[in-house]
């Protein structure tokens, strides 16, 4: 166990070669017409974060999930990199990231928490996209049940944390419309935001990352595992609705396509980034979700069927729930 950990928290040593080489690299990016940023603006410093501040906290396993179902995926252009890591541990289901490396062009973090189905605990998200021009940041703790109709679990789980989620709203503001059909599966201290890339955003979202992990962990240390069989399927069947959800409307999946063909997203997106969609659970993403069926009972591919978006944040300074939406 010793060795490891000490795998664990030298991340960069479960990559080899070119791999290893290119993920530690810096990028340069070209953020305007006559301005380019010298600078490290990668995500690798963000998953050496998560796994060395995970390591005192919990024993993180390798999963087997890498080594079988996408250790040997690569890019369609011979050049983008993707690297795959993939954990558990006692109170962890699955801790994955997908770490895709397109230098100046193109760098994308996927990195997620699932808890076991024992633990009712909020799924930890950070889904980060840069290229020369725009990043688009999610990072939040997604709430495994409903936080708008369901209080007690927003007051169990987001009262004490709103200070942290308002302090990063003003760093970091709302990156503007977002569908309502997302909405319900983030939480009151999420931070949706767009920036142009600069050192100084990248040094925020990285204080933001930190917090909101060590706040995860901080939950996970404290949480009580269910020992009532209703009371696990009800956490199942919540991360199972989560899962089929962003496996079917995931909006990288246009991206993952063009990188590594049809098969491999699909590969990537069901077996790797939301495992579980095919085992924990029988139910279809139609059943979660049948506004979506179309006429000739397929899934329409919009990711908004209901018309409603949100220009702003659409929660107070206490957590509440304000709908003001504009279609």
């Amino acid at each position: 166990m010793d060795s490891l950990r000490l795998r664990v928290m030298q991340f960069p040593c479960f990559l080899e070669g070119k791999n290893r080489s290119k993920y530690r690299k810096s990028m340069k990016l070209n953020v305007g017409p006559h301005e380019v940023v010298s600078a490290d603006l990668s995500f690798h410093k963000f998953i050496d974060f998560a796994l060395s501040e995970s390591n005192p906290r919990t024993h993180l396993i390798p999963s087997p999930l890498q080594q079988e179902r996408v250790s040997n995926i690569q890019a369609i252009d011979g050049t983008t990199e993707l690297n795959f890591l993939s954990f558990e541990a006692s109170k962890i289901r699955m801790m994955r990231s997908m770490y895709i490396d397109g230098g100046d062009s193109l760098q994308v973090l996927d990195f997620a928490v699932f808890p076991k189905l024992e633990c009712d605990l909020p799924i930890f998200c950070a889904n980060f996209y840069s290229n020369p021009s725009m990043s688009i940041i999610v990072l939040d703790l997604n709430p495994l049940h409903n936080v708008i109709t369901d209080t007690n679990y927003k007051e169990k789980y987001y009262r004490h944390l709103m200070p942290l989620g308002l302090k990063y709203a003003e760093l970091l503001p709302w990156g503007g419309k977002l569908t309502s059909e997302s909405l319900r599966f983030f939480s009151p201290i999420v931070i949706w935001t767009r920036f142009a890339p600069s050192q100084q955003k990248h040094d925020i979202l990285f204080e933001a990352f930190k917090d909101y992990f060590k706040a995860w962990l901080d939950l996970m240390e404290e949480a009580v595992e269910e020992t009532d069989d209703a009371r696990i399927m009800l956490n199942m069947e919540a991360q199972h609705r989560y899962l089929t959800w962003r496996a079917e409307k995931d909006p990288g999946h246009r991206m993952l396509k063009n990188l590594i063909g049809e098969a491999g997203a699909k590969e990537v997106l069901k077996s790797f980034l939301f495992n579980g969609v095919d085992e924990l659970g029988s139910k279809k993403f139609l059943d979660y979700f049948p506004e979506y069926e179309l006429g000739d009972g397929t899934v329409n591919e919009k990711r908004s069927v209901l018309g409603k978006s949100f220009d702003k944040r659409p929660w107070d300074s206490t957590g509440q729930f304000i709908a003001s939406s504009h279609h």
